[in-house]
């Protein structure tokens, strides 16, 4: 039974060790008998230094963005965004006190062909530098504080004991995470489309990657996605849960673009909401909009709210928006605001309240909810942000008026009437793609 530690002297006195581990060739015991964090003496000094040489390859600036911070990093070390998924099942039961799964051991063989095939200590303190984008980025996504909680170590007399890491988040001593300023830099980058919501956010809705480009060179700081233009741009109807695919596919190109990027997804698509915040957390995607409208009618709140807490615990670092849509289908409007309260209790970071347009509606939800309230451009942008909105989309707006500017073009055509003349040219044009 292990012991709790009030102080940390045990972090930096020599005496007290990790948790030592047996040698093994192959899966979660392997990579534990291989890595630094498991180790001590020279096998210790030898291992760390071969994480700080891969560490040191990555510039921290370079890790602020937004996305899963194990897909981010390992992207930064040259390896496919998609071992983010593996690595979880391997740090479920990483710590010797925890049984290994046949899982698990899957997940470490597909790890070490991704890093080139080599079972050795080099492949596995590769592995062991995407530590920092593991659990304290995650925990600190979450709002746990410290992300790590306690570290265990070997005192002299042969007891395990449990050091408190409450004012050590990273450890300290030999054992210290090497990769601190990383592990910053990446929660730093999640937290960046969150943190453009303190102050006033116009967003821009896009439905291809040359719209969305066309936005940022208009200098936009983030884009979001329409789902009426993503849907109809592709034959499908909107709010139906028919273009899952095609939204998933256009998020994985505007991640491209420096900026962040949040994405509409109706209401989750039906489905696993789950396996959709992850695969978009994964690809770089800040943040979804998720609504509650359901055709011509509401969900239960309760329903939803299963929906936003889905995403959030999936993907803790996604901005989820919930939306409420009682005033834009102009159905049961009286309880616009329990639904996003409800909403915001389920973990949503905003609220979305489209059509709604007196000012004295929005003054109530902004003063009703501890989240930034969005709404779509219903009033002037002046009186929206004196009247305390944080966000306000485009929505559709953009989509419907490219569509009404390309058939006046080709009515003009047509007739011979002049086209318009103030227009992007085909090379500036054709440099969106490189965007």
């Amino acid at each position: 039974m292990a012991a709790y530690v009030g102080g940390m002297n045990e972090l930096w006195d020599s005496s007290y060790v990790v948790p030592p581990v047996p040698a093994a060739a192959a899966g979660v015991a392997w990579l534990r008998s291989s890595v630094a964090r498991f180790s001590e003496g020279d096998d210790h000094v030898r291992r760390r230094a071969s994480v700080e040489r891969v560490l040191s390859t990555v510039d921290p600036g370079a890790l602020r963005r937004a996305g899963e911070p194990v897909a981010v990093l390992a992207e930064a070390l040259g390896l496919p965004r998609s071992v983010a998924s593996d690595v979880a099942v391997v740090a479920s039961c990483y710590q010797p006190h925890v049984d290994v799964t046949v899982e698990a051991d899957e997940a470490v063989a597909r790890l070490v062909a991704a890093c080139g095939g080599a079972w050795d200590e080099g492949t596995a303190n590769l592995m062991g530098g995407r530590g920092p984008a593991a659990g304290a980025p995650r925990g600190l996504l979450g709002g746990v504080e410290p992300p790590v909680p306690v570290t265990r170590r070997v005192a002299p007399d042969g007891s395990v004991v449990e050091v408190d890491l409450g004012e050590a988040w990273f450890g300290g001593g030999r054992h210290a995470c090497p990769g601190r300023a990383h592990a910053l830099a990446l929660v730093e980058g999640a937290r960046a489309f969150h943190r453009m919501h303190d102050g006033f956010l116009v967003l821009p809705n896009a439905w291809d990657f040359a719209s969305a480009a066309a936005f940022v060179r208009a200098g936009f700081g983030a884009v979001g996605t329409t789902s009426l233009g993503v849907a109809v741009a592709h034959g499908l109807p909107d709010a139906a849960g028919a273009a899952r695919a095609e939204t998933v596919a256009l998020a994985r190109v505007l991640v491209r673009l420096p900026v962040p990027v949040t994405v509409d997804v109706e209401a989750g698509f039906g489905g696993d909401v789950r396996a959709l915040a992850a695969e978009l957390w994964e690809l770089g995607v800040a943040g979804v909009n998720v609504e509650d409208g359901r055709g011509s009618g509401l969900a239960e709140p309760a329903d939803h709210a299963r929906i936003v807490r889905a995403f959030k615990e999936a993907a803790p670092g996604l901005f989820v928006n919930a939306r409420v849509d009682t005033h834009w289908l102009g159905v049961d409007r009286a309880s616009t605001l329990t639904r996003a309260r409800t909403y915001v209790d389920a973990g949503a970071d905003g609220v979305f309240i489209p059509g709604l347009a007196e000012e004295s509606g929005i003054a109530a939800a902004v003063a009703a909810l501890d989240v930034p309230l969005n709404t779509l451009p219903s009033l002037p942008t002046a009186t929206l942000r004196d009247l305390g909105v944080r966000r306000v989309s485009t929505g559709s707006l953009p989509f419907r008026a490219a569509l009404a500017a390309a058939v006046d073009t080709a009515r003009a055509v047509r007739s011979g009437t002049p086209t318009p003349t103030d227009l992007p040219t085909y090379p500036e044009t054709q440099s969106l793609s490189t965007s």
